[in-house]
């Protein structure tokens, strides 16, 4: 017997609809529910321990999301045929949905917690991730797990001037904004997004209009849980408590961490100092007492001296390094940093350093996306790499990190609208982190800039980059330019702005407080652009413009069009002859048939190399008009005439018959023409007899005159 289904549905008022469905499917898990919109149907499920392990003091929530295959009629690739390790895209919405979820947990509740979100079903006009953080909500709404504060994501656009929720790929493609926006009821908590070039004033208005179809989101899911009996909230252990023992803590360290916040100290002694303070407060307690309460001593300076840190920012307006809250760190940039690399730089800000490299390749270099909700390339696409050594650590390298995908794509998203249209190259930019204290992902862009200037990418208009930061206590707050690695951590916000000097390119932000006034938000994008126009200055200052030319180790490309009839001459059985001029020139020919003309792409660092290849195209695809005159050259002798070729289209030959020689009679084909000789012949067409072509040398002679032959007379019959 099918059970029981609850279902809600949300109007999104132009003729679309969201279901959600529980009921029905994974009842084991603590919640589950279906979301569907149009033909596209996820699956989330949310499962909770129901005691958290001794020790931990965070909480273990795992949100995974994937996209199966089947979903959209397909078969996976690759030789097992089985979904393996995540996409960066199925990443990338992993992190949308985790970066709302977590900070809405209870902070003391540690049981081990896990999101998951599967695509089923695939609607070519709906783009899945959009629907992830509802389905995740949705799921943990109708289950007994402790979260409070429900929330949804949509995706906003803006096509012709006018805003659209969750549009499809095909609508995102027309308009000028593309950003996700995640939020509760009562604020934003997340927004990411790449933008054209937008004002300040254009991104708030586009989040506001996030955040009012998030509300209807969020009311059908209080519907939902409604309509299945608001199921209890389960009970927990919290976290173990001490009030004597934090006071004592606090009484200790307080005084002394706010001295050391506002003493403007590096990274490495400030670091040292909090250390020593800490060490003298475990001091006041004996062995027993930390053998019993030894988490809760670190768990109590900790938040004594964050206490401590935000009250020097909000009292005094000083922060950790001595700077003011609009204050940017100082910076120094080089470029042409590596000999051989297409193009590099250097940007330092701060404690934070980031090396950029540029590479160039072919259309056969792109980036391939194949999953079942997107299938195309990227020929520009920028890779961020962040090693323990930049922070000081030893750690296991275990392959690239959820973060590492995230603040790739943020970079990669503030710099691609940047690249020329016409820009023929493939272009890899790869983001080396060699230092980290705040915003290593602001100094890849600034890096990406400068080296694809350097690398002679025609860029549009450079872009710079800043991460802002907040600390509020409800009442006062600050808003910090340039935030170190530590305000990040001990602040309200994370906000990451990218643009040029007319406009914002993307952005990205997390809030870790309820209730974000949207004032504040619009100060720190003021604040923010004054911060970009700054750093600009310094990125053009370096280098203000792209290089006129490709520095000499890097390739050129040259794009040549010829008919689609040519294509299979030009690459010659088995690929004979394209490997073949490949070899003899270091070039790299690439052919793409695009609306039946064959597009190559020929790539090389020896000019000569891509003249001999341009030549070969000329001579494969030349074809000589009618009645024209064309220059040969003698290259094979037969008894029955001379094969020549077009002097201007080397290898294309043809057959100049011995009775085209010349007007006279010609006994032996020596006797008029010679390996090597070079002359002129008229192109008579195709031979309707032979069906070959035919030239002529003695149709550009001038023709004898005809020899008169006497009249013979004859002798009148005698008679």
């Amino acid at each position: 017997m099918i059970p029981k289904v609850f279902q809600e549905v949300i109007d999104l008022g132009d003729g679309r609809s969201i279901t959600i469905e529980t009921g029905k499917l994974a009842k084991q898990a603590d919640g589950s529910v279906v979301v569907r919109m149009g033909d596209a149907m996820l699956l989330a499920t949310a499962v909770s321990a129901r005691t958290s392990n001794p020790g931990v003091d965070f909480l273990p929530l795992t949100v995974d999301y994937r996209e199966k295959f089947a979903a959209a009629g397909r078969f996976p690739g690759g030789f097992f045929k089985r979904e393996a390790r995540p996409s960066d895209s199925e990443v990338l919405t992993m992190r949308l949905v985790d970066r709302v979820l977590r900070p809405l947990f209870p902070d003391d509740y540690h049981a081990e917690t896990q999101v998951m979100i599967q695509l089923m079903s695939h609607d070519e006009n709906v783009m899945p991730d959009a629907l992830a953080g509802l389905a995740a909500s949705a799921a943990l709404a109708v289950s007994d797990i402790p979260f409070y504060n429900l929330i949804s994501e949509v995706r906003v656009a803006r096509i012709d001037g006018k805003f659209v929720i969750n549009p499809s790929r095909e609508e995102l493609e027309q308009s000028d904004i593309d950003m996700m926006i995640g939020a509760s009821m009562d604020s934003v908590a997340m927004v990411e997004g790449e933008m054209k070039e937008i004002s300040e004033a254009e991104m708030v208005e586009a989040i506001k209009f996030a955040h009012e179809a998030i509300k209807i989101q969020i009311q059908a899911q209080e519907r939902l849980r409604t309509a299945i009996g608001s199921p209890a909230y389960r009970e927990y252990e919290g976290e173990k408590e001490d009030e004597a023992i934090y006071k004592k803590v606090k009484e200790a360290a307080y005084d002394k961490c706010y001295a050391i916040a506002q003493e403007a100290s590096g990274k490495s002694e400030r670091g040292e100092k909090f250390a020593a303070v800490k060490e003298e407060v475990k001091a006041l307690f004996t062995e027993e007492e930390l053998a019993e309460n030894g988490d809760l001593v670190g768990k109590y300076f900790y938040k004594t001296n964050k206490e401590a840190v935000r009250n020097v920012i909000l009292e005094k307006g000083l922060r950790l390094d001595g700077r003011k809250t609009t204050e940017i760190r100082p910076i120094w940039c080089e470029t042409d940093y590596l000999p051989s690399v297409h193009g590099s730089s250097l940007f330092t800000r701060g404690e934070t350093q980031a090396l950029a490299t540029v590479t160039l390749g072919t259309s056969r270099e792109a980036n391939q996306i194949d999953s079942p909700s997107e299938q195309g390339e990227e020929k520009f696409y920028l890779h961020y790499n962040f090693p323990p050594f930049s922070t000081g650590e030893a750690k296991p390298l275990r392959g690239t990190s959820r973060r590492e995908v995230g603040h790739g794509n943020l970079a990669q998203r503030a710099l691609k609208n940047m690249i020329p249209a016409d820009c023929p190259y493939t272009i890899r930019v790869v983001s080396e982190v060699l230092e980290s204290n705040g915003s290593s992902s602001m100094a890849t862009v600034c890096a990406g800039t400068m080296a694809l200037m350097d690398a002679g990418v025609q860029m549009v208009k450079p872009v710079s980059g800043i991460a802002m930061g907040l600390i509020t206590d409800g009442e006062k707050f600050a808003v910090l330019s340039d935030i170190l690695g530590d305000e990040d951590h001990l602040g309200d916000m994370d906000f990451k702005v990218t643009g040029t000097a007319d406009g914002i390119t993307a952005c990205q932000m997390d809030i870790k407080i309820d209730g974000l006034r949207y004032d504040i938000m619009e100060q720190a994008l003021g604040q923010a652009r004054e911060g970009r126009m700054h750093i600009l200055g310094k990125i053009t200052e370096t280098i203000a413009t792209p290089r006129a030319e490709v520095k000499p180790k890097a390739p050129k490309i040259i794009t040549r069009t010829i008919p689609g009839a040519f294509i299979g001459a030009l690459i010659g059985p088995g690929g004979k002859v394209i490997q073949e001029l490949q070899k003899a020139t270091g070039t790299t020919i690439v052919i793409n048939e695009v609306d039946e003309q064959g597009v190559v792409e020929i790539l090389g660092t020896s000019p000569e190399g891509i003249a001999t290849v341009l030549a070969k195209i000329d001579s494969i695809i030349f074809k000589p008009v009618m009645g024209e005159a064309y220059e040969v050259k003698v290259i094979k002798m037969l008894d029955f005439g001379a094969v020549v070729e077009y002097t201007q289209a080397p290898g294309n030959e043809v057959l100049l018959h011995v009775s085209e020689l010349a007007w006279e009679r010609t006994e032996n084909v020596t006797d008029v023409v010679n390996m090597g000789d070079v002359f002129m012949v008229k192109y008579l067409g195709v031979d309707p007899k032979t069906r070959k072509e035919k030239v002529s040398r003695k149709a550009l002679l001038p023709r004898p005159p005809r020899e008169e032959k006497p009249i013979e007379k004859k002798d009148k019959p005698q008679g």
